[in-house]
Order: structure tokens, then C-alpha cells, then sequence
């Protein structure tokens, strides 16, 4: 049999996408409490739209402060009994979870293309992501409350860990459905139940989290979804005095209002935000992998990750050379249809996140900056919200686009003359989530490592995401970790017991 054409695979992906469309914009989304799809209290609905054609998707609930209270209720009705089930049967239950998203690997794909406006061929292995990270947190369940010995003299000392309760969940609008199940399945795995309030541009493969946890058999209670706008539904949610935490992924002035939101209930936070993320190319790195790593860390995703390197700081004495390899192949990324298997960038989210991104070419130029490619929209199918793939050259440090994170496949080259101009200019913005170094010399790549203001970095290498390690950033870009065990220490309370061996002298008063 003939190999499929990229032709074929788009009208397949097409043909499956229609019926999901057709059964969604039937349906509409309600949000899940306590089990049931329910509408809102108000009756309050809005519409999500596709950023490929503006068509409507689906009503949406839109809910208030009277959902979210019933489902902090829900949440916390569930959690004694989620809390107190054996960690095999959640476990179990957990891997169930992952198994139904595999056996819809595909539906949730192209449902987030066509939502999102993600490129198919990052979706498809999103949704693969996201089983691995139900899998990676159920195999984690028994030891979710393991702790440590530390004896003394007198008393056997040891540590455990305990669910901190009902939590809060919420997501961002890029890659949601991956980025929803990396919150939440260690909550779940740590004995949490979970109030969940997706981004409101991407609220459709929500919905089907949902609802494919429920299938599994997830109880009811365990995990509720609520959806809504920011300033109604997650500002009730951040001050729910039934939440006991909040974990968020999104804009850096986002995570500063849920903090002032969260303080009265003193609600323990967890927050990944924005980045302004360097790849440093010194002039002795291999630079054919340090090209294709510079490309693929911005313009993949359409640009709108927290950890895309949206800053090439290459050495002088090869930046020539190497912004003129750079151009020409941004110049060749393809831009289309989300559901074409050849396409590399799809789509921007939404059309106010369009003009955002296209508002900083007339900042680039006022700033002295020269567009080198892309710098205006593209007309894509659809007549969507497409914007060419654009890089900046001719810019310094302090220019806005240098500063500022914008968030869509826009790269702001920066020249520097060595290891200490490198390392003063990535450190030199508000944020520091990572960073990427690129160079033959180890030593000077652990040095670089060492000073970099950024909670993850990666040595001649792009992102390559490894479940077990510690994900956040300092500084604007976040509070706190996530992954492995790090998640623990989030969606846990620490409890320490100390044994005496009944020898130590306890001193006599009022004898």
C-alpha cells in the first residue's frame, strides 16, 4: 500500500474532526460538578471560537461564584474518601485515566487544532503527553506520602505527607489539554480533589478531560471543571475559603492578582509565568544542531510557550553568517490549516492575541530594530488569525522586544562579545524561567549554567522534558516546582512525628 501523502493525512484529519465539531456545537460545554454536566446557575453562556475561521465551536457555560462554590463543595464532599482510598485503587484509577486519553489520542488532537490553532503535528503527540503524565503520577501514588527518618538522641524522628485538600486549577490556552493533566494528575495522585477553571479561549478538550476521567470511573467530587472568565470564575475560585491552593500556568500580572486574591484565605500558590528565554550560540558550538534548536524553540507551538527561547544571543564574530542561515529558514516555515500535516505554524489563539503580537513590528522599527523576515499577518485558509513567522535583527538589550514577552513565533537576536556580556544580557529582564547555552566547552557551559537566572537550563540542547525533574522559574516567572516529586511538596502538607523511647528526662515543675 502506498504511503500516506501529507494531502491524505490533512482530509483524514479532517474527516475526523467533523463529526466531534458537529456532536460539540450540539452539545455545547457545561461544566462538571459532582459528577454531572450541569449548566450555569445564571444560565450565562459564552461562545469559543476556532482562530482558523472565526466559526463558532460551541456554547459555553460561563460560570460565577455560585458554580465555583458548588463545586469547591463538590470537591470537598470528595476528599475524605479520595484521601483516604488506598493508593493502589488510586493508582488503578489513575491509569485508567491515561488509558482513555490514549484510546482518544486522536479525537483530543485535532479538537485542540481546531480550538487552539495549534499545528497537528505537536498536538498529536501533546495528547500522547498527556496520558504519560497521568501513567508517570499513578506510579507515584504509594509513595506520594513517603517522608524521612532523622533520629536523635532520644526520639525516632520521621516525616510524612498528607493531601492539603481541595485544590484550585488553572490553565493556560496553549497546549491546555497537556498542560491541564501536568496539574492535575499529581493533585489527584497526592489525595487531592481538584476544581478545575481552563483558560476561556481553549475551554473545549476541557470539557472532554472531564468527561473522559468520569468514564474511567474517577468518583464523583474528585474532579470538577468550571468554566468562565478570569475576573468571575477564577477570581471566586482564588478566594474560596474551601480551596486550600492554587495552582496556575500564565501571564506573570495574572499570577500577581491571584496571589492579592489568594492572601486572605492564605492560600499556598504555585505559579508558572511568563519568559523572556535566551539561547546563548558561543562561536565554538556545533552550529548546525544550535540552528535547528534555535528554530524549533520559537517557532514550534506557534510561539506561544512559556519556555520558547524568544532571544538568540549569538557571539559576534559569527553572528553574521548565522543570522543569514537563520533568516532563510525562517523564510521556509510553513504556514497553514492546523490540521495539515505540513503545516509548522498554525493560527494565533485568539484575534486580540493577534494584534498583540503584531503591535510589537511598529515596536521593533521604532525601536531601530530591522525586521529581517515575516512582520506583518499572513492570510492564511480560513482567513484565521495567521501571522508570519517573524526575527528581529539590529536589536540591543534594552529594546522593548528584547525585554518584553510577546508570546507568538517572533525571535529578537542580540549580538554579544563574550561569557560575561552573554550572561549580563540574558539576565538582564524581569523574567527567568530558562535558558540554553550552546557551546564546545563544557566548563564554560557549567559556568554559564551556574550564573543564568533561570530556573531550568538546558546545555547544547533544546526543551526535552524529563517528568521526574524539577519545572519553574525565579524571578516573574514563577513560584515554586513541578514534576516528580517536587509536585508533592505542593499539593501536600508535611507532618512531622517524633517517637521518644521513653529514656529522655522531662524536666519537673511545681513539685
Amino acid at each position: 500500500m502506498d504511503k500516506a501523502t501529507p494531502k491524505d493525512g490533512f482530509q483524514a484529519n479532517r474527516d475526523r474532526a467533523a463529526p466531534l465539531l458537529a456532536k460539540l456545537k450540539s452539545d455545547g460545554i457545561g461544566h462538571m460538578i459532582g459528577g454531572k454536566t450541569v449548566p450555569s446557575v445564571s444560565g450565562q453562556t459564552f461562545e469559543t471560537k476556532s482562530p482558523v475561521d472565526g466559526a463558532v465551536l460551541a456554547s459555553v457555560a460561563r460560570g460565577t461564584a455560585e458554580d465555583i462554590d458548588r463545586a469547591a463543595t463538590a470537591a470537598a464532599t470528595a476528599f475524605k474518601s479520595w484521601r483516604d482510598m488506598p493508593a493502589a485503587a488510586r493508582k488503578k484509577l489513575l491509569h485508567r485515566v491515561a488509558d482513555a486519553i490514549e484510546d482518544n489520542a486522536d479525537d483530543i488532537a485535532v479538537l485542540e487544532c481546531i480550538d487552539t490553532g495549534q499545528a497537528h503535528r505537536f498536538m498529536a503527540k501533546a495528547a500522547i503527553r498527556a496520558a504519560e503524565n497521568f501513567r508517570f503520577f499513578a506510579d507515584k501514588c504509594g509513595e506520594a506520602r513517603d517522608g524521612l527518618n532523622t533520629p536523635s538522641e532520644e526520639h525516632w524522628n520521621i516525616s510524612t505527607r498528607v493531601p492539603i485538600g481541595p485544590v484550585g486549577v488553572i490553565t493556560p490556552w496553549n497546549t491546555p489539554f497537556m498542560l491541564s493533566t501536568w496539574k492535575i494528575a499529581p493533585a489527584l495522585a497526592a489525595g487531592c480533589t481538584v476544581v478545575h477553571k481552563p483558560a476561556e479561549w481553549s475551554p473545549v478538550t476541557a470539557d472532554l478531560l472531564a468527561k473522559l476521567a468520569k468514564q474511567a470511573g474517577l468518583p464523583d467530587g474528585v474532579l470538577n471543571t468550571v468554566h468562565g472568565m478570569g475576573e468571575e470564575a477564577g477570581k471566586a475560585l482564588t478566594e474560596h475559603p474551601a480551596i486550600k491552593a492554587i495552582g496556575f500556568v500564565g501571564e506573570s500580572a495574572t499570577g500577581s492578582a491571584i496571589m492579592a486574591q489568594g492572601a486572605p484565605t492564605l492560600k499556598r500558590v504555585h505559579f508558572e509565568l511568563g519568559g523572556k528565554n535566551p539561547v546563548i550560540v558561543f562561536d565554538d558550538a556545533d552550529l548546525d544542531r544550535a540552528l535547528d534548536a534555535v528554530v524549533f524553540m520559537i517557532y514550534s507551538l506557534n510561539g506561544e510557550r512559556c519556555t520558547s527561547s524568544s532571544r538568540l544571543l549569538v557571539q559576534e564574530n559569527i553572528a553574521e553568517k548565522f543570522i543569514e542561515k537563520l533568516t532563510a529558514r525562517v523564510k521556509a516555515l510553513k504556514v497553514g490549516h492546523p490540521l495539515d500535516p505540513a503545516t509548522e505554524i498554525g493560527p494565533l489563539i485568539h484575534e486580540r492575541h493577534l494584534a498583540k503580537v503584531c503591535s510589537y513590528f511598529d515596536v521593533a522599527k521604532k525601536d531601530g530594530a530591522t525586521i529581517a523576515a515575516g512582520g506583518k499577518p499572513h492570510d492564511g485558509p480560513g482567513g484565521g488569525h495567521y501571522v508570519q513567522p517573524t526575527l528581529v535583527t539590529g536589536a540591543h538589550a534594552r529594546m522593548r522586544v528584547a525585554q518584553e514577552e510577546v508570546f507568538g513565533p517572533f525571535l529578537t537576536v542580540i549580538p554579544f562579545k563574550d561569557e560575561k556580556d552573554a550572561i549580563e544580557i540574558a539576565n538582564g529582564v524581569q523574567y527567568g524561567l530558562t535558558g540554553y547555552v550552546w557551546t564546545g566547552d563544557m566548563g564554560r557551559a557549567l559556568r554559564v549554567a551556574d550564573a543564568l537566572e533561570a530556573g531550568m537550563i538546558w546545555l547544547n540542547s533544546e526543551n526535552v522534558r524529563h517528568l521526574p525533574t524539577p519545572f519553574g522559574g525565579m524571578k516573574a516567572s514563577g513560584i515554586g516546582r513541578d514534576g516528580g516529586d517536587y509536585s508533592f511538596d505542593f499539593y501536600m502538607e508535611t507532618k512531622h512525628v517524633s517517637l521518644a523511647r521513653g529514656t529522655h528526662k522531662i524536666q519537673r515543675l511545681g513539685v
